[in-house]
């Protein structure tokens, strides 16, 4: 059989041929490739030119520096065995038919396990394994498909990427060409006879097409390439009208001055795209602001456990600094890079990976951020301080994603779908009712009415809503996940609290031990277990030990629910509950009880009186009103009367509940259907607040940062819950009437373009102006409502 060229790359296929839909290829690989685009009608991509799937001979060897391992190290995010993460920055993403090929990249290379895009800020995030592919692969494949990253020493030392200026460019572009037009179109505006401006107009003319031309073809260029993949992706997407308008203006202008018949449209040709770029322009800096202000200053509200001259602080984790020795708890998320200082431990990186297997580390390995420790407690040596936005990207990974789906968003897409057919439809029947009665009014009323229909005041209202939302409650210390979380908030019927650590607060309680008299060494051996733990009610004991810790810990291991027990070179201990240490029956109570056995005699227990947060009735009496309340507490029922006496009459309460027992009584709920919020500590309430619709962790000088949560509030903000909640809502109907405001504007946009009354520059005027006048509405409308939170 005689050789052929491979469609998709281009390279010989002497051995053997491989056959699709006519198409000859050399391998799978390629053969894959051209059946993925082709399934997604995205086979414009070989009409671009021949074998555009062949490594362009300009990046051979261009990505060769991606075998050095020093460099590799510094711009991965996370190595560990043969999984490596990294994220590039891909200038070239701009439309949704970008982000699908982009996010299945593991069908073209099966050694990528998974790619996510911020489109936004350009990026695409890829989780690898590097036993079977590597790094430069990997680039090479991006560039070959026609998404070159963009790497630089600024991503080795990790900094913020450079902005893209295309739209400074482009606008400059534009607002130079629209000025020297209109200066140009004065004496056909003011019909000026004079002898000199008469004997020139056609040169006037011709300069105007002259300036024209960088504004379609440069400036307006991003619509022309939305609309056109739109198109062969089958998808009447927003930039169709404005690109077929841009089109009709510049061809019909075209055409008057080549053959003399007039001036033509270039002036609301440069007009309409300047506005229109304005407009994006205004869109884009508000949402830089609101991403910089959710990444970079609304900080979680988590603490860490600093080792400072041989004693032990909570600091905020932003206060972290490179050099710093950090003690890290059983199931305590590693918060930055660093060194393992202690012996051994094993880590689970589900958190960043998305695979539970713990990984074993000894002293010196470096471990990194977003990693859970586990059996017990390490100390670490920082290597860099933390990143604010890495632990956002890091929560928000969709591994941890629960199924909360946008209505606004869906609403948004359906309103989308049928939006342009219809301006179309409009757009043509006008035209064609002009045509027979007035056609100098026909190609201006066309242009006018693609222009000022536009759904994109109606996509803006729920993201900058519900963004500007996110803003503020994260600067009151209240961080949420996303914007589906405030959705689904609004939704809430029913609110299941925790007791311990939730309700009840970490400080400002009276501890007591009751039982045989420790002696010195036993005191050190349960300070050192306690040191390992991070339930509320270990840090609270181990508070108060004043001994010195006992360095010969052989095993530690927590049971979550029940309570930890310890192994030493001749001791052993158990630390919880009373069936935990197998207490006699004639020490059980009903007070919140922590007892301790060694080797496997009973000792003693420490009861702890707790002191209930500030605003707890209130906060229940509140709700009370809107939704059914419920607690949920692993204690027995020692401080039930006084609940009772403080908590609203109907609100439920269960105690000696395990973890179990909670997740239980919240899906049976979710079977009723209820829509419940749980609030708990984050640590022995992980599965519950993963079931619930809505989980709140409580923050109090704990580092417990689980991906099970949908948001973090601060302990000192416990008694604002209530106004949150109702934020939530009317941030909902803030929503709503900027839907309505939207609608109005278009039904009286179209009215005054169908019926001649609106020029196509006019309507490129207001078109952006609609989009500001909502981003705007709903920014003072989220500000005013949220004042309360200041008080």
């Amino acid at each position: 059989m005689a050789s052929q060229p491979c469609f998709h790359c281009g390279t010989t296929c002497d051995n053997q041929l491989i056959t699709s839909k006519d198409k000859v290829f050399c391998c799978f690989g390629c053969k894959t490739v051209y059946e993925i685009l082709s399934e997604n009608q995205m086979t414009c991509y070989y009409d671009l030119q021949n074998n555009p799937g062949a490594i362009p001979n300009e990046i051979k060897g261009k990505y060769d520096y991606l075998t050095n391992e020093s460099i590799i190290s510094k711009l991965l995010e996370f190595e560990e065995d043969n999984i490596h993460i990294v994220t590039l920055y891909i200038p070239h993403i701009h439309c949704s038919s970008c982000i699908w090929v982009l996010e299945n990249l593991q069908r073209l290379n099966p050694n990528i396990v998974s790619s996510q895009v911020n489109f936004p800020k350009k990026t695409i995030r890829l989780h690898y394994n590097s036993k079977k592919t590597s790094l430069k692969e990997v680039v090479v494949l991006l560039a070959s498909i026609g998404y070159e990253p963009y790497i630089s020493l600024d991503d080795a030392q990790h900094k913020t990427k450079t902005v893209n200026r295309s739209i400074y460019y482009k606008l400059g572009v534009a607002g130079f060409a629209f000025g020297n037009i209109m200066f140009l179109s004065f004496p056909e505006y003011f019909e000026v006879s004079e002898f000199w401006l008469e004997k020139y107009k056609y040169v006037f003319r011709w300069l105007m097409l002259l300036f024209s031309l960088p504004v379609v073809f440069y400036a307006a260029n991003d619509y022309f390439i939305s609309a056109y993949k739109g198109l062969k992706s089958k998808i009447l997407n927003i930039d169709v009208p404005i690109a077929l308008g841009i089109s009709v203006l510049f061809i019909r202008s075209t055409v008057e001055v080549v053959f003399d018949f007039g001036t033509g449209f270039f002036d609301s040709l440069s007009g309409l795209v300047f506005f229109l770029l304005l407009g994006k322009f205004f869109q884009q800096k508000t949402y830089n602001f609101l991403s910089f202000e959710r990444d970079y200053k609304s900080y979680f509200p988590i603490a860490v456990t600093r080792i400072k001259e041989q004693k032990e602080e909570n600091i905020g984790i932003y206060e972290v600094k490179k050099g710093d020795r950090l003690l890290i708890r059983n199931q305590e998320l590693i918060p930055v890079d660093g060194i393992l200082m202690s012996n051994q431990t094993h880590i689970d990186y589900s958190f960043v990976t998305g695979e539970s297997k713990p990984v074993q580390k000894v002293s010196g390995d470096k471990i990194f951020a977003g990693g859970k420790q586990l059996e017990g407690a390490v100390e670490m040596e920082v290597l860099s301080s933390v990143s604010q936005s890495y632990l956002t990207q890091l929560w928000t990974n969709d591994v941890f994603n629960k199924e909360n789906n946008s209505s606004f968003q869906s609403l948004t897409d359906s309103i989308s779908k049928y939006f342009t057919i219809a301006v179309i439809t409009i757009a043509v029947s006008a035209t064609l009712f002009w045509l027979l009665y007035d056609t100098s009014k026909a190609l201006s009323v066309f242009t006018a009415v693609l222009i000022i229909a536009c759904p994109c005041a109606i996509a803006l209202a729920a993201p900058f809503t519900l963004g500007n939302m996110l803003r503020i409650f994260g600067k009151h210390k209240f961080y949420v996940k996303n914007t589906q979380v405030l959705e689904q908030l609004a939704k809430i019927d029913m609110a299941v609290f925790d007791k311990t650590g939730t309700i009840t607060s970490n400080s400002q309680n009276e501890i007591a031990y009751q039982g045989e008299e420790l002696t010195s060494e036993q005191e050190s051996i349960l300070k050192s277990v306690l040191r390992n733990s991070n339930h509320p009610l270990s840090r609270k004991i181990y508070d108060t030990l004043e001994t010195s810790l006992h360095s010969d810990l052989k095993s530690f291991k927590e049971v979550v629910g029940k309570g930890i027990q310890a192994e030493f070179y001749n001791n052993s201990i158990k630390v919880g509950s009373a069936s935990f240490v197998n207490a006699k029956e004639n020490v059980l109570s009903y007070d919140t009880s922590v007892h301790v056995s060694f080797n496997d005699r009973y000792t003693g227990k420490y009861t702890i009186k707790n002191s209930y947060r500030e605003g707890v009735k209130k906060v229940f009496d509140t709700l009370d009103k809107q939704y059914e309340l419920a607690i949920l507490s692993g204690d027995n029922e020692g401080e039930k009367n006084y609940l009772k006496s403080i908590l609203p009459e109907k609100t439920e309460m269960h105690f000696n509940q395990k973890p179990e027992h909670k997740l239980d009584y919240i899906q049976k709920h979710q079977e009723k259907n209820k829509h419940v919020m749980m609030v708990g500590d984050g640590l022995n309430d992980s599965g519950a607040l993963a079931q619930s619709n809505i989980g709140i962790s409580i923050s109090e000088d704990i580092n417990v940062f689980s991906p099970a949560c949908d948001g973090i509030l601060s302990a000192e903000k416990f008694k604002k819950i209530p106004l949150f909640l109702n934020l939530t809502k009317r941030s909902i109907k803030v929503i709503k009437h900027a839907f309505l405001l939207s609608l109005v504007y278009n039904v009286i946009g179209l009215y005054f373009a169908v019926t001649g009354q609106l020029s196509p520059v006019v309507a490129a005027i207001l078109m952006p102006l609609s989009s500001i006048s909502i981003v705007v509405f709903t920014t003072l409308a989220t500000n005013i409502i949220s004042q309360k939170l200041k008080k």
